[in-house]
């Protein structure tokens, strides 16, 4: 194979360390989730973001921290706080030290662009996932190394170093925005190769021992992210699958955080699955480990899928007394030991899950009002949850005894299946769209029905081959 060229050493965004003045990483980080919390935004700032980006490793922000840079430091560009245009980072022309471009999300609700300038083809994205972060050098090589017997791979000629660990966890932020605004149906097929990438640069071994612990993590950070779209598509087989091996990941390396949020994505599995004993005492599992990490706001998280589990249980006492402890520790607010990955568990998200359980019991009134608060509350850049949320405020309007309002809500959700391809939610409209049918001869209902009938029929595109991925465990 032809080696490809080393890719260029990052510099140092010094205009970007010169705003940050006398405050040490910590405390600018914290101040940019303040700024991000008056916009509306919300971002998992912390000194290593911050470092990251004084050292060039970002060489462009993505489009929620670009709005809070811009909030922090009116009328500066990109260029003047140090960083790239993005245009020169966008697609095929830019690949950075750290491998992958930052995701480009398309306009948000409500914004004046016109269509067409600013949307993203998601296939075309979620396939430059795949193929970006297999330019990267030894992310490739290792692949391309490794033996179809599963040894580990040999060295490829070079360090495992900075740049791979960098590109291991960018793929996982680039997951996690395509999937946030796209849904996982059209993004599950392109991630294998990557993930196989991930466990064949930990098994090349011959790093230093902090670019390990961070190899350790994105991979198995890597894992989740998957499952997670293996989850939602459907597929939950795989997605146990991917995330035992997170578990197991975080297990040999020791990585509380990782362990919890294995857990956590565990528990929602299989309540979805319909094991609501298991999603207990996965819930559980995951608050015994969180409690070492200080993070009330994932612990309100890790008490809500207890609380979605105990519902399912049938067990209203039990799931009281876990929502009044999720709401307890949601209101300590953020701090910097929150994980990454919770970005999205904003007010809207803890309303949300919240419908769930009073949906599970049965309280129809309960469900409603908390899963109106979830959608007028839900940050517009989370396009997919906005569908989910919306879709199950009309499943409780149905239940409740509200056709016509569900006959509304359905609709609007059926509009944002243009933008969202989530098996899981889908289904959801399906079973909806079921339930309204006796409904028929109302108006709204009728006019629902038709919408809905008409994109039924309207053929999806050809789904892409899925290669096979890697899904034993570490």
């Amino acid at each position: 194979m032809t080696p490809l060229p080393e890719p260029p050493p990052p510099r140092p965004n010094t205009a970007f360390r010169r705003l940050r003045g006398q405050l040490s990483p910590s405390e600018f980080a914290a101040s940019v989730r303040r700024a991000a919390r008056e916009i509306g935004e919300q971002v998992s700032c912390d000194a290593r973001y911050i470092g990251r980006v004084e050292s060039g490793a970002i060489r462009c922000p993505n489009y929620a921290y670009e709005r809070v840079f811009r909030h922090m430091f009116p009328g500066r560009t990109l260029t003047d706080l140090g960083f790239a245009s993005r245009e020169s980072v966008r697609g095929h022309q830019a690949r950075g030290p750290a491998g992958p471009p930052v995701p480009v999300p398309g306009p948000r609700p409500g914004c004046s662009e016109p269509q067409g300038k600013g949307t993203v083809d998601v296939f075309e994205e979620s396939e430059l996932l795949r193929r970006s972060f297999m330019a990267g050098g030894a992310a490739a090589a290792a692949v391309a190394a490794a033996p179809r017997s599963g040894t580990p791979p040999r060295r490829a000629g070079r360090r495992v170093g900075e740049a791979e660990a960098a590109a291991v966890e960018e793929a996982v932020r680039r997951i996690r925005v395509l999937d946030d605004r796209h849904g996982a149906d059209p993004l599950y097929a392109h991630t294998a190769k990557p993930l196989s990438a991930a466990y064949a640069l930990l098994d090349a071994g011959g790093y230093s021992r902090s670019i390990a612990e961070r190899l350790f993590a994105g991979a198995g950070e890597l894992a989740i992210s998957v499952g997670w779209l293996a989850h939602d598509s459907g597929r939950l087989s795989d997605a146990r699958s991917h995330y035992a091996e997170a578990l197991a990941t975080a297990r040999v390396s020791g990585d509380a955080a990782l362990e919890a949020h294995a857990f956590c994505n565990t528990a929602f599995l299989a309540r979805d699955a319909g094991h609501p004993r298991e999603a207990v005492r996965a819930a559980q599992a995951a608050q015994r480990v969180a409690e070492r990490l200080a993070s009330p706001r994932l612990l309100s998280l890790l008490a809500l899928r207890e609380a979605g589990g105990l519902a399912w249980l049938t067990d209203r006492g039990g799931c009281e007394r876990a929502l009044l402890r999720a709401r307890t520790l949601f209101g300590r607010g953020p701090c910097d030991a929150d994980p990454e990955w919770m970005s999205f568990f904003g007010e809207g998200e803890l309303e949300g899950l919240e419908a769930q359980c009073w949906s599970a019991l049965g309280d129809w009134k309960r469900a409603v009002a908390h899963a109106r608060r979830a959608v007028a509350l839900q940050n517009p850049h989370f396009t997919r949850n906005i569908a989910l949320f919306t879709t199950e405020l009309a499943s409780d309007l149905v239940a409740g005894g509200a056709p016509d309002a569900a006959a509304a809500s359905a609709g609007r959700a059926l509009g944002l299946l243009d933008q969202v391809k989530s098996s899981r939610i889908r289904r959801m409209l399906d079973d909806t769209a079921r339930i309204l049918r006796p409904y028929g001869r109302d108006e709204a209902v009728a006019d629902f029905l038709a919408r809905y009938e008409a994109a039924a029929a309207r053929p999806e595109p050809a789904p892409r081959p899925e290669p096979a991925g890697r899904t034993s465990p570490v």
